[in-house]
């Protein structure tokens, strides 16, 4: 098992990733390169390109089974990989299959909360609200409006809220389909929630206890979306902690704690909800959240007193203490 003292752990940075995801995942690598070095260990980062090759931090191109030798060098690998082959679960079944300890979530969770729908039917098992939500295939022919408007029409698949808008009247509807068919073939198509917006990230360390960050509100503008611009360029008014009554915020943190168990994530996910005025509504799952330093779940923990590397630290420990008990 890695010992957090040991000083010559080499821990594999994987990121960017053969999709619309590829560049927020490299500034998410560069801070975990970061945090890995810090703590006194190696970083080995690797690059999968926007093509799907995979790459040096030199840019040096590496063939599948050169990767699959340099990986298999290191004591741990940490995929900071967002959307498809990265977040749905490929890249743990990857490493797996090597037989790498990885920082995050396994196959099954990763690809059960990659799927909004999947996600939202699961939770209704477990009696966690989401919005209603009618599904839309690749071959559904649209007739009239699934729901009554506002709707929120965004692909199941989709990261970063792309191909995700806001329909409020019946003729917005088929351009909606459209823009969210591009980023993935299955549409998930919701009533609009009127609440404010609260995360939560939850994380299981090295000695199986579960760990969650303080909550997050986002602000933005009313009736709008969290959008991928506001998501990056700054823009969103965090709030740390999120303005919660206790038994919201129990209920956020129960909800939270329970899909993280029911899924059977590891590492570290992100919860989404609407805190509406009588109840706590689940938005999505997301297993492979941003990673930089001013990304939200870092923000979370640091509200508690985890720093940055501290969390990339735990979280790696977590990682080899799972594969030494065999969990």
């Amino acid at each position: 098992m890695l010992d957090p003292g040991h000083h010559h752990d080499r821990i594999a940075v994987i990121g960017g990733g053969a999709n619309d995801e590829h560049t927020v995942s490299l500034a998410s690598a560069a801070a975990v390169t970061r945090a890995v070095t810090e703590l006194g260990m190696q970083a080995v980062p690797l690059t999968i390109a926007r093509d799907g090759t995979w790459h040096h931090a030199d840019g040096a191109a590496l063939t599948p089974a050169e990767a699959v030798a340099v990986i298999s060098g290191c004591d741990a690998a940490f995929p900071v990989l967002h959307g498809v082959h990265g977040e749905d679960g490929a890249v743990a079944g990857f490493l797996d299959m090597i037989g790498v300890p990885v920082v995050g979530s396994p196959v099954r969770a990763g690809a059960l909360g990659m799927d909004k729908w999947v996600t939202k039917t699961i939770a209704a098992a477990l009696g966690i609200p989401s919005a209603d939500g009618v599904l839309v295939r690749r071959g559904d022919v649209l007739g009239s409006l699934p729901l009554a408007p506002p709707l929120v029409v965004k692909p199941t698949t989709g990261g970063s809220s792309n191909g995700v808008s806001v329909v409020r009247h019946a003729g917005e509807y088929e351009a909606a389909i459209t823009a969210a068919r591009a980023a993935g073939d299955d549409v998930l198509v919701e009533a609009f929630v009127r609440g404010r917006e609260v995360d939560i990230a939850v994380f299981r360390d090295m000695a199986g206890a579960l760990r969650v960050g303080a909550s997050l509100e986002i602000g933005v503008a009313d009736g709008g979306l969290f959008d991928r611009d506001q998501k990056y360029d700054g823009s969103a008014r965090f709030t740390v902690p999120a303005r919660l009554g206790d038994a919201e915020r129990d209920a956020l943190e129960h909800a939270a704690t329970t899909l993280y168990d029911a899924l059977h994530c590891a590492g570290v996910a992100r919860f989404d909800f609407f805190v509406t005025a009588d109840q706590v509504v689940l938005n999505e799952v997301n297993t492979a959240p941003g990673f930089t330093e001013q990304s939200q779940v870092p923000r979370m923990f640091a509200a508690t007193g985890l720093s940055y590397a501290g969390l990339v630290g735990e979280l790696i420990a977590a990682s080899t203490a799972r594969v030494a008990s065999g969990v």
